[in-house]
């Protein structure tokens, strides 16, 4: 039974004496699912009672993330028969409430691939430096793999590479 009391809306937390009374969590599988996650998407509060997800929220969660200067280059992760109306319309959020972008092409492809059902993965090649220059705010999401930002506009994305 969910309890409010158990949520922190204003900053994404859940309490962990919830997760582990009411749902057979232990604080030993959360442990290691916070450390080993491959894409550092979950964090503890400083004393460890709380527990959040960094990033890829369906809903508006108040994060304070650390405003920052990105890598000059960024990739964004689609399907092939999306990049058309990327290319006309830009990097939107959708039902997300950021734009996520990883720091190599490896994550790139791995975002793409989950959208197979639109075709092969596709990489873009965001220009985060002229972004950032142009005053567009960029977010560390709690990982270093993973920049956020409101939305990538058409005249940034320099280059599709197609994958196999």
């Amino acid at each position: 039974m969910r309890h409010d009391k158990d949520y922190d809306f204003d900053n994404g937390f859940r309490c962990v004496s919830d997760l582990v009374k009411n749902h057979n969590y232990t604080m030993e599988l959360l442990e290691v699912l916070v450390v080993t996650d491959a894409k550092n998407r979950y964090s503890f509060s400083p004393d460890k009672t709380k527990i959040r997800a960094n990033y890829g929220h369906s809903k508006w969660i108040k994060i304070d993330w650390e405003e920052g200067t990105p890598p000059d280059v960024l990739y964004h992760g689609t399907a092939e028969g999306a990049v058309e109306s990327i290319m006309q319309t830009g990097i939107e959020s959708r039902s997300r409430t950021f734009v996520h972008l990883s720091v190599d092409e490896e994550m790139a492809v791995t975002v793409g691939a989950r959208h197979k059902k639109n075709g092969k993965p596709c990489i873009l090649v965001v220009n985060a430096k002229q972004m950032h220059e142009d005053g567009i705010k960029f977010y560390l999401s709690g990982c270093s793999s993973v920049w956020l930002t409101d939305y990538v506009a058409p005249k940034y994305i320099e280059q599709v590479v197609r994958c196999s």
